[in-house]
């Protein structure tokens, strides 16, 4: 009977203790919905296709790419930076020229879709007042950043150009050394083109000072990153790049520069993008990933090719290509699911989010996704999924006022900052 009344005692403690455990997950996500639907949550990198912004096909329908309307409504992801970016390509004239139509032309898209496709579901903003009073209307929010400065050509003119088109951050080189400056991409041979900023990159420096632009630093080389902030006169950013110290890549921050970034008054916006995560997990996974596909198109009889291979086919068997390759790896995911091989995820991410905080502090850190650009982590793979980075923070104890700062209020802070240097340069000019 002893035994009997002991053991009756240990199965109310269990019980007990995963009746706990259920209402806790319960409370954290019922905690993270209120809090998600009160805090205006900030994305500082979404890539664009213009072939999304026509008539017929626009960010108002589901489309199969993370960002769009719909995705962002479903998920409460409040505000998103449009990505103005440009490959880099030679340093010429002819090459300068076609980078520029090519910004142009994303120019256009983000204005067109502000303006015209969805003018009552998105406005466009240019500073952090617009953005709040936005959100505050019930739409969303797009704002631009210029990634890779190369569409500037040698015309320092466009600066200005850029900011008037509502440009509010852009980084001096993106993969490959600019006309501006060097790329982090010189740490694999170590070539570089400029040793930091260029003399032309100085100039563009004092421009954006001037009109209210940030400076990124997500993809300059350290040097350039090192040059930037003494040139400066105002706080700069990283618009997506993770902690280096977590990710050994070099398109995230090692310790020193995080605490120049600190120095700085800067904000580094930590990015979802699995291989800056989680090198050895993302290649892990996706090694796996690619085996299972090809078993399956194997087994369905469809060809697979090299990604060099497809880039070759005209674009009506490209584009059904990479449709095949979506659809077999959707199907790979799910026969994977029960395999101990698992997807750099959003505890993943967030422990980056943990570490710039406990190097830098709270005031200096955001969050991005580089969504549409290669950004994407098991459970925040689409803006339909940005509950999901919320839930993750609240299960680790941040405040509801620690969470509204990592999703718009430091990254808006540099904004303001940025823009009252620039009025103050103005004044004196």
């Amino acid at each position: 009977m002893k035994y009997l009344k002991i053991l009756f005692f240990l199965f109310l403690v269990i019980a007990c203790k995963e009746t706990k455990q259920e209402i806790t997950k319960e409370d954290i996500m019922s905690k993270a919905k209120e809090i998600h639907k009160r805090v205006m949550t900030l994305d500082t990198h979404v890539d664009i296709n213009v072939a999304n912004f026509t008539d017929s096909i626009n960010y108002t329908q589901k489309l199969g790419n993370q960002v769009n309307l719909p995705n962002m409504e479903e998920g409460g992801l409040d505000v998103a930076f449009f990505i103005v970016y440009t490959g880099q390509g030679d340093l010429t004239e002819e090459g300068y020229d076609k980078a520029y139509k090519n910004a142009m032309s994303k120019f256009e898209a983000i204005h067109k879709l502000t303006k015209e496709i969805a003018p009552e579901r998105i406005g466009l903003a240019v500073n952090s007042t617009e953005a709040r009073e936005i959100y505050a209307s019930g739409k969303k929010v797009a704002m631009i950043g210029v990634e890779n400065a190369y569409p500037l050509g040698t015309d320092i003119s466009r600066v200005k150009q850029f900011y008037d088109l509502g440009a509010r951050y852009m980084s001096l080189s993106h993969n490959g050394h600019s006309q501006f400056c060097d790329s982090n991409t010189g740490e694999k041979d170590s070539i570089w083109l400029h040793n930091g900023v260029s003399d032309l990159g100085k100039e563009v420096i004092i421009e954006m000072n001037k009109w209210g632009i940030m400076i990124d630093v997500s993809h300059p080389s350290k040097k350039s990153m090192k040059d930037m902030i003494a040139l400066s006169k105002a706080p700069i950013i990283a618009s997506h790049s993770s902690a280096r110290a977590l990710c050994n890549h070099s398109r995230n921050l090692d310790d020193e520069q995080l605490g120049w970034m600190k120095e700085n008054g800067g904000v580094v916006q930590a990015v979802a993008f699995s291989s800056y995560v989680n090198t050895e997990k993302d290649k892990t996974y996706k090694d796996q990933l690619n085996k299972v596909v090809k078993e399956l198109a194997l087994e369905q009889g469809e060809e697979m090719l090299t990604w060099a291979e497809a880039r070759k086919l005209d674009t009506d068997k490209r584009d059904a290509f990479i449709a095949m390759y979506r659809r077999l790896s959707k199907e790979a995911k799910v026969k994977m699911t029960a395999s101990e091989v698992s997807p750099v995820n959003v505890s993943d991410y967030v422990d980056h989010i943990d570490y710039l905080i406990s190097k830098i502090g709270i005031d200096h850190v955001g969050i991005s996704s580089d969504f549409d650009g290669g950004g994407g982590v098991d459970g925040w793979n689409d803006a339909s999924e940005t509950l999901n980075v919320t839930t993750e923070l609240v299960k680790r104890g941040y405040t509801e006022k620690q969470i509204e700062q990592l999703w718009n209020g430091n990254l808006l802070r540099v904004l303001d900052e940025v823009e009252k240097v620039a009025k103050e340069i103005q004044l004196k000019s």
